[in-house]
C-alpha cells in the first residue's frame, strides 16, 4: 500500500480551514474529489518538504508547491473533481479561472498586502503573532514583498505605486469580476449544478477570506456582502465541507495542554528542527543586515595595534559617535 499524499498548509483562523487563498483552494479541492490526504496545518513554511505552502509531499513525483500542480497530481491519482463536467463547462473553467488571475487576485492581493492599514492591522500582525520566534521578524517581511511581486507579474507593470488611483483601478476590476460570477452562479449550489468542480475550489479559495477576515478598509468586503448568492455560496461550502476544521481565534490563544515532554516525544525530530529553525533564521538575520550595511565591520590600522583592537559596531553606533564629537 502506498504511503498517504501528505498536505502542509497555514493553520486557520476567523472560522477558516486555512488564511491562505492558494491553501484553501487545494484543501477545497481534495474535500470535493475525496482525496484521502493527511493534512499538517502549520505555521512555519520552512517546515514544509518544499519550503512554502501549500506543499504536497508525494511518493511518486517528490514534493509539490504550487495549488495548480498539485490538483493535477490529484487528478492523476483519479481524484477528479471535474471528470462529469462536459466540454462546453471544461471551457468555461478555464475562462473563469483566467478571469479570476487577471481580475480579483491583483485586488485582493492589493486590500491584504499593500493597503497599509489592511496589512499593519491585520496580514502582518496575524503571521507575525503566528509564526515562531525568531521568523516572525524575517518572514512577514519577505511575504510582502513576495506579494507585491506577484502583483506586478500579474499586472504586468513593474512600476506599480500604492495609491487611489492604482487602488480603484483595481477594485473597480474586482466589482466586476465578482459580479459575473454571482450572474453565472445564479441559483444554483455550485457554478456546474449540485456537484463541486476546481473552478468552485478556485472561486472559494479567493472569496471566502474576504467574506471572513475582518478588514479595515473593506470596499471589496462590502461589495461582495451585497451579493448574497456568493455570500451563501462560501458559507455553504465551509459549512458542507469544513464543519469540524474551521480555526479560530480561542483555539490560538488557548494554552495548549503539556505533558512530561510527550509534545517532544510524539516527534523525535521536532526540538532538532525547531533549533535548526532558530539557527537558520539568526544566519539570515545576520547576512540581511550585513548585506545592507545595518552592520559594518571596522578594521584597525596595523600601525597603531598598541592602542588595542576596535570591536565590530553598528554603522548607526558610529555615525552617533561622530556627530557626539
Amino acid at each position: 500500500m502506498s504511503a498517504p499524499l501528505e498536505l502542509y498548509c497555514w493553520k486557520g483562523e476567523w472560522g477558516l480551514p486555512s488564511v491562505d487563498p492558494d491553501c484553501l483552494a487545494v484543501l477545497a479541492y481534495a474535500k470535493f474529489a475525496g482525496a484521502p490526504l493527511k493534512v499538517h496545518k502549520i505555521t512555519n513554511p520552512w517546515r514544509s518538504p518544499t519550503g512554502s505552502l501549500p506543499a504536497l509531499k508525494t511518493s511518486e513525483d517528490g514534493s509539490l508547491s504550487q495549488p495548480h500542480k498539485i490538483i493535477v497530481h490529484l487528478r492523476k491519482q483519479k481524484y477528479n473533481a471535474d471528470y462529469d463536467l462536459s466540454a462546453k463547462e471544461g471551457a468555461d473553467t478555464l475562462a473563469f479561472l483566467s478571469l479570476l488571475e487577471e481580475k480579483l487576485l491583483p485586488a485582493l492581493i492589493y486590500a491584504f498586502w499593500v493597503d497599509s492599514k489592511n496589512y499593519v492591522e491585520v496580514t502582518r500582525r496575524w503571521y507575525a503573532e503566528n509564526i515562531p520566534f525568531p521568523l516572525n521578524f524575517y518572514l512577514p517581511t519577505r511575504m510582502h514583498r513576495c506579494a507585491l511581486d506577484r502583483l506586478r507579474l500579474v499586472r504586468g507593470d513593474s512600476g506599480l505605486e500604492p495609491g487611489d488611483e492604482a487602488e480603484k483601478e483595481l477594485y473597480q476590476d474586482a466589482y466586476e469580476c465578482m459580479t459575473l460570477l454571482s450572474q453565472r452562479l445564479g441559483t444554483q449550489k455550485f457554478f456546474f449544478g449540485d456537484f463541486p468542480s476546481s473552478l468552485d475550489a478556485y472561486v472559494f479559495g479567493q472569496l471566502a477570506p474576504l467574506l471572513k477576515v475582518k478588514l479595515p478598509n473593506c470596499k471589496l468586503q462590502q461589495h461582495l456582502k451585497s451579493l448574497d448568492n456568493l455570500c451563501h455560496y462560501c458559507s455553504h461550502i465551509l459549512d458542507l465541507y469544513f464543519q469540524n476544521e474551521a480555526g479560530d481565534g480561542s483555539a490560538r490563544k488557548a494554552p495548549a495542554p503539556r505533558g512530561d515532554g510527550s509534545d517532544f516525544d510524539s516527534d523525535p525530530h521536532k526540538r532538532r528542527n525547531q533549533f535548526l529553525s532558530v539557527l537558520v533564521a539568526l544566519g539570515a538575520m545576520v547576512g540581511y543586515a550585513f548585506l545592507t550595511g545595518i552592520v559594518s565591520v571596522q578594521r584597525s590600522d596595523p600601525h597603531s595595534a598598541l592602542s588595542g583592537r576596535r570591536a565590530p559596531q553598528l554603522a548607526g553606533d558610529e555615525a552617533d559617535d561622530e556627530d557626539g564629537e
